[in-house]
């Protein structure tokens, strides 16, 4: 194992619940918040779990992965599209919990548990794809010994890592309780189809066998619509 790997990622990995803390509690100027640590504790064990996973079984993606963010970038459209998607992430968070702070929605216990189910359904789904493809990179690249993967998610839609990002962003504000959260779910996927549209055009000009797999598998986000 690669002990300094392991170190800078345990690093990024511990500056979580100071995140999280910032952009839920802060906001919400209480701790007497029980979805937000629901959320926190879900949200935490779910990377927890992949970055354990990835250190042991494939430490190579694992630091692929941790090169992420619009600096990590090498087109300005990618860096513009990135801090689209980033910014909507933690804009759900600190929205959701301003909600909170005024008292703006009344979200059912039961969706708040079906927000969690759906977080915890994305991060299942995150490890199905990363077991699958070892190449699945947070940025736009395409590696020397990269081949096209046409199995597991990878034959049913073209980016399913994608789409189980799309159920985590829906997730979140219902998680969180609050209705106004889901807000922040349209620039994510403005963001988020931009970026797979851009991912595509560059893929089918530099990895090989990249234009017969969109032949082969037609849809990119959702099965049998898109």
């Amino acid at each position: 194992m690669n002990k300094d790997l392991n170190r800078k990622a345990a690093g990024k990995f511990l500056q979580l619940p100071v995140i999280l803390g910032l952009c839920l509690f802060l906001p919400a100027g209480t701790f007497a918040y029980w979805q937000a640590w629901l959320f926190s504790a879900v949200f935490f064990l779910g990377s927890l779990f992949l970055t354990v996973y990835l250190a042991i079984y494939d430490p190579k993606l694992l630091e692929r992965r941790m090169q992420a963010g619009p600096r990590a970038e090498k087109q300005t459209a990618q860096k513009i599209i990135v801090a689209i998607a980033i910014g909507s992430f933690f804009a759900t968070m600190v929205l959701s919990a301003l909600d909170h702070r005024f008292g703006w929605s009344d979200v059912p216990v039961s969706l708040v548990l079906f927000g969690e189910f759906l977080i915890v359904l994305s991060y299942v789904g995150f490890y199905l794809i990363m077991r699958e493809n070892s190449f699945s990179a947070a940025t736009i690249e395409v590696m020397e010994d990269q081949k096209v993967i046409s199995t597991g998610p990878y034959a049913l839609v073209r980016h399913p890592m994608y789409s189980v990002a799309f159920v985590m962003i829906l997730g979140m504000p219902l998680a969180l309780g609050s209705w106004w959260g889901l807000l922040m779910f349209f620039p994510a996927v403005v963001g988020i189809v931009w970026r797979l549209l851009d991912e595509e055009d560059f893929l089918a000009r530099h990895l090989p066998g990249y234009v017969d797999y969109q032949n082969t598998v037609r849809f990119r986000l959702i099965p049998c619509i898109w």
